[in-house]
């Protein structure tokens, strides 16, 4: 399997399981400081490599009022300072390709959001700033048409390529994730992430705004670890309830230490059948 290598640590191939964790979106500096501050002690507690997370631009929000962050300049600004001060690589979303080489010069990894990754164009972009690409696989995708996506960014002369799953689409509002897809999704030969939160949105579940199921949160994440991943993608806050964005489905910060603490006691059995 390939590696993709993130500062001084790597991610697939047997390597201790990854972390990409943060508020969902970035909402300021101060806030989105003590959660990454938070996020990285206790990973540090856990020997957990870290990755902090966060979206300058929310652009799928399900009303057009919907909070969706401070944008790209600004939002970028905010990231270099987290990324400094907390000394950690940092992951973000972008969703045209004009955003790719600006994001790319601030942020360790590309993110490429559930919703765009057929979108040729912006994968290929972002492959071409040569950072790490990570892409979610679509609600509307089969774990096997993954594969398609993994040339595209290939193409780009890009192997520094991770695949997320985050569910399925069950009839209306409702994800399932199929556990299938993870050696699916590996047998590609790059490492794989499981978005323990996205799993539970319910996408339009508050007419309005997405609604989400937290409490089985830590159920699938048990379960994709046993599967087999590589990385966890979490978000998380310290008082989802005044989140900006994704509150329903997001982990409560004082919750993490313990779901971090089954995943890895988990990982650290199942790994030796993987490599």
């Amino acid at each position: 399997m390939n590696t993709v290598k993130i500062r001084d640590f790597e991610i697939g191939a047997g390597n201790p399981l990854a972390l990409l964790a943060g508020p969902c979106v970035l909402e300021g500096l101060e806030r989105s400081l003590y959660i990454g501050r938070e996020i990285k002690a206790i990973t540090q507690r856990l020997g957990i490599p870290y990755v902090f997370k966060a979206s300058f631009d929310k652009a799928n929000r399900s009303a057009f009022n919907s909070f969706r962050g401070p944008g790209l300049e600004k939002g970028l600004e905010i990231l270099a300072q987290i990324k400094k001060e907390l000394d950690v690589p940092v992951i973000t979303d972008i969703h045209t390709e004009a955003q790719a080489k600006p994001a790319a010069e601030v942020v360790d990894i590309l993110q490429i959001p559930a919703f765009l990754c057929r979108q040729t164009d912006l994968v290929y972009q972002a492959a071409l700033t040569g950072k790490p690409v990570n892409v979610k696989k679509g609600q509307f995708l089969s774990p096997k048409d993954m594969r398609n996506v993994v040339d595209k960014i290939l193409e780009g002369g890009n192997s520094n390529i991770m695949l997320t799953e985050r569910g399925a689409s069950f009839g209306y509002n409702n994800l399932v994730v199929d556990m299938r897809s993870f050696p699916i999704m590996r047998s590609f030969g790059y490492p794989v992430v499981f978005d323990a939160t996205h799993s539970v949105q319910i996408p339009g579940g508050l007419g309005t705004a997405s609604s989400g199921n937290r409490e089985y949160v830590e159920y699938l994440t048990r379960a994709a670890v046993g599967a087999g991943v590589d990385a966890l993608f979490m978000e998380v806050h310290d008082n989802p309830e005044e989140a900006l964005s994704d509150g329903p489905n997001m982990v409560y910060l004082d919750k993490l230490e313990d779901l971090l603490k089954d995943a890895l006691s988990i990982y650290n059995i199942v790994r030796k059948h993987l490599y």
